[in-house]
């Protein structure tokens, strides 16, 4: 009995010993003859020179039980695939990866069929070997490499050039500079060059030579691009402290114009706050019963004479689409009404006669403001649902037709001369009634009328900013309760419009002219469109009042994150609503968000001067009116507010515009007021958000107080002391890298020196300052900038 036991004790230990051998991953640094053939059950991985990427069988997470031979990195928390050479055809525990007369070969369950891409042959017993490189390529031989064959990911150093991407679910493919669906000849996505590679730093090269950036370029990270479920393309970046991918770039913003996100008839619908989206069908339509994400017309549309059109606002659809000129939108409805393959059509009032028929299928439809056109659905005249797709401003009736009738006089009647009396009376008391009427009528709404006769409105669909009643903002702002700030052209309330955008509604006060110029102003200040720039999205003016409605940008503006208070931090806490409080202490801007910051201004500024078909000047660029977003993308306030200021609001002397400390010097003097006193305004705030405090603040105890100008005191800093680390901000001085952020630095404070040239003639145009912050100009040391100049030349 005792040796039986024994017996077993020696199997038992025999077997643990075996399992615990087999929990040992066994790391080799090549795949040769020797060591082939290779199975899932081997627990073994290919490993990198410095372990950076590991390459192995790897089980998939769709289907357990199931391999694919991938590349993924190694040395982070989250094994995150970039390569696989079976992304279709996962492979079971019977597969092996082998050796054969020097090809490469990936079998399942001893299939004849190689799953290996292209089938790679090695031509001596001396390359037959596979090798992982430390940049992440797979590599046999001397003849093939993965880099040749991308399945969803692109990695640094890696040539894109004649290379596709695609999705691991095979639905998406990016061909170079475009994003499409796969098998399709389809895009949503398209750069106007294509892309060659990305560098360690966050830098995508062109075929154009213009690159570019990430949003932390500059930081030397594990960085990948690539194709993701969802259909987007995007760049990721690995924060070691965080442990985590973070995305720095995408392709597309909005991913309901990804398509494929909804079915067939349906309007996607995107979420920004929590980057999601959902699939709602348009008015008229219905689900169909078991697909949730495709809908079906509601009532058959039988008499194709006897139809009508649903407006949606916002709304575009992708499908096949018919492009055709159309005068106006009488011209454009009657092309649809005389096509019967037409469900729809889309048109937009921007002076180019853009009318699109919407033919046989209605696929990809999304909503968003920024497509500025309404979509007009085909439906049975029966149909009795109305759209729910609003948001633009409806054309409203600007006459008002008096109806007059009058009694018949009695048949027996004969008095002809008290029949004619009575007659003219009635007829003198309507119309004197009818008069006074319409006159009322058109005091209160002349603003309608004359936008009518100004841009012939009668005949065209919603456009332009949506005009909004004072009962519609006070609800929308709950009577202005949530004051968030004040600006020198008024207050500014947060509000929610009925649709749910959240907004920021300005009151403006002390603005001078009449309701139609008031119009003329907003009209073109809604037309202008740009990245940093805030967008407008309606006004009001009613009883007095002059309302402009923005979007909401919720970090608020530049100056709270620049010059915070340091030494009353509790001051900066506020409480909600129900009594809880919130801190709203700013987070420290680092250097380079600062130079996205300083970058996005100038280009918006740029476009203001240079690119809009109004040319227009700001004159009151300041922190106040820089405001930041989630991502700290940088909108700029306030443009185009500067002609309806009332003079005498503006400063006594009738010249002066802007705020002190910011004005150009010709601005209190005799000079003409060009666009160069913008370049001035904006070289203070650059030298700002380099120095982090106020230009009026005096930061060194050598200087007299009243001979302090913070652009001189930091050229000497800079060009006769050499010391650029005294005009830093003190918050983030020690993060400062001479290496990492010198040349940003270096041409913030160049640039700024520059923009605050005395003479408006030797500072730079906006769109050139832009390029000197970007690096692709030269700039020459500048002369050292002065409170004062004189009109000659010394």
């Amino acid at each position: 009995m005792s040796n039986y036991h024994f017996f077993l004790f020696f199997l038992v230990s025999i077997f643990n010993l075996h399992f615990s051998y087999s929990q040992q991953q066994l790391h080799i640094s090549s795949f040769n003859l020797s060591t082939s053939p290779w199975t899932p059950l081997d627990n073994q991985i290919l490993l990198s020179e410095k372990s950076t990427f590991a390459a192995g069988f790897l089980l998939t997470s769709s289907t357990p039980k199931l391999y694919k031979f991938s590349v993924w990195y190694y040395n982070i928390s989250t094994i995150t695939e970039i390569w696989s050479a079976n992304n279709q055809s996962p492979v079971d525990e019977t597969a092996s990866l082998e050796i054969k007369n020097g090809e490469l070969t990936l079998l399942n369950n001893s299939s004849s069929t190689n799953l290996w891409p292209t089938k790679p042959v090695a031509s001596t017993n001396t390359t037959q070997q596979l090798k992982l490189q430390e940049n992440g390529n797979l590599v046999y031989g001397d003849s093939w490499q993965s880099f040749s064959f991308p399945t969803n990911t692109f990695l640094p150093g890696q040539n894109f050039s004649g290379a596709n991407l695609t999705s691991n679910s095979g639905k998406f493919m990016f061909f170079g500079k475009k994003l499409g669906l796969a098998g399709l000849n389809d895009s949503y996505y398209e750069s106007d060059h294509a892309f060659l590679s990305l560098d360690v730093n966050g830098k995508v090269s062109r075929e154009d030579g213009a690159p570019f950036i990430t949003s932390d370029y500059g930081d030397q990270k594990l960085r990948r691009l690539t194709l993701d479920e969802d259909g987007d393309l995007k760049i990721y970046s690995y924060d070691q402290k965080g442990g985590k991918w973070g995305v720095v770039w995408t392709a597309v913003v909005e991913l309901c114009k990804i398509h494929g996100q909804c079915g067939q008839s349906s309007i996607c619908m995107y979420d920004a706050r929590n980057a999601s989206t959902s699939c709602l069908c348009p008015p008229g339509f219905k689900r169909i019963p078991g697909n949730e994400d495709k809908c079906e017309i509601k009532v058959e549309m039988s008499n194709l004479k006897s139809t009508k059109f649903l407006p949606l606002d916002y709304v575009s659809f992708s499908s096949n689409q018919t492009d055709l000129k159309a005068a106006n939108f009488t011209v454009c409805q009657s092309f649809c009404l005389n096509d019967d393959k037409c469900l729809g059509f889309m048109f937009k009032v921007d002076g180019n006669s853009f009318c699109k028929l919407i033919l046989d299928s209605l696929l990809y439809g999304y909503w968003s403001p920024g497509t500025e056109m309404v979509t007009y659905l085909r439906v049975d005249s029966s149909e009795t649902e109305r759209s729910n797709f609003v948001g633009m401003t409806e054309v409203l009736e600007t006459t008002c037709p008096v109806r007059i009738s009058l009694p018949f006089p009695p048949e027996e009647s004969k008095a002809n001369t008290r029949n004619i009396i009575i007659i003219c009376s009635l007829f003198g008391a309507e119309l004197i009634s009818g008069l006074f009427f319409f006159w009322t009528f058109l005091k209160k709404y002349i603003k309608y009328r004359d936008m009518a006769r100004t841009f012939g409105l009668e005949v065209m669909p919603s456009s332009g900013p949506k005009r909004f009643t004072l009962a519609e903002i006070k609800d929308a702002t709950d009577n202005f309760a949530k004051h968030i700030g004040t600006g020198g052209f008024g207050d500014v309330f947060m509000g929610k419009l009925s649709d749910g955008r959240v907004v920021a509604v300005k009151c403006l006060k002390n603005v001078t002219g009449g309701d139609a110029e008031f119009w003329a102003e907003v009209t073109i200040i809604a037309r202008m469109h740009h990245l940093n720039l805030i967008r407008l999205w309606g006004f009001c003016a009613e009883k007095g009042k002059r309302i402009l409605v923005y979007e909401y940008v919720p970090n608020g503006s530049l100056d709270k994150f620049l010059f915070q208070s340091k030494s009353s931090p509790e001051l900066q806490r506020r409480k909600h609503d129900d009594g809880t409080e919130a801190s709203t202490i700013k987070p420290v801007l680092d250097w380079n968000t600062r130079y996205r910051i300083a970058l996005g201004v100038a280009r918006a500024i740029a476009y203001l001067h240079e690119e809009c078909l109004e040319w227009v000047l700001h004159c009151d660029i300041k922190p106040e009116n820089i405001l930041l977003g989630d991502d700290f993308c940088p909108k700029v306030s306030d443009f185009g507010l500067a002609k309806l200021k009332k003079k005498e609001d503006i400063a006594t002397m009738p010249r002066v515009r802007g705020t002190r400390g910011y004005m150009a010097p010709e601005c209190i003097g005799p000079s003409p007021i060009t666009s160069k006193a913008d370049v001035y305004s904006f070289g203070v705030v650059l030298l700002e958000l380099v120095a982090g405090v106020r230009s009026s603040q005096q930061i060194s105890s050598e200087v007299d107080s009243d001979q302090w100008f913070l652009p001189s005191w930091a050229f000497d800093k800079v060009y006769k002391e050499m010391n650029v680390d005294d005009i830093l901000d003190e918050r983030i001085k020690h993060s400062y890298d001479s290496r990492a952020h010198f040349a940003i630095v270096n041409r913030m404070v160049k640039t700024a020196m520059w923009c605050l040239q005395d003479r408006p003639e030797l500072r730079p145009s906006m769109g050139k300052v832009a390029k000197m912050i970007e690096g692709t100009v030269e700039i020459i040391d500048p002369k050292k900038p002065t409170i004062f100049y004189l009109d000659k030349e010394d």
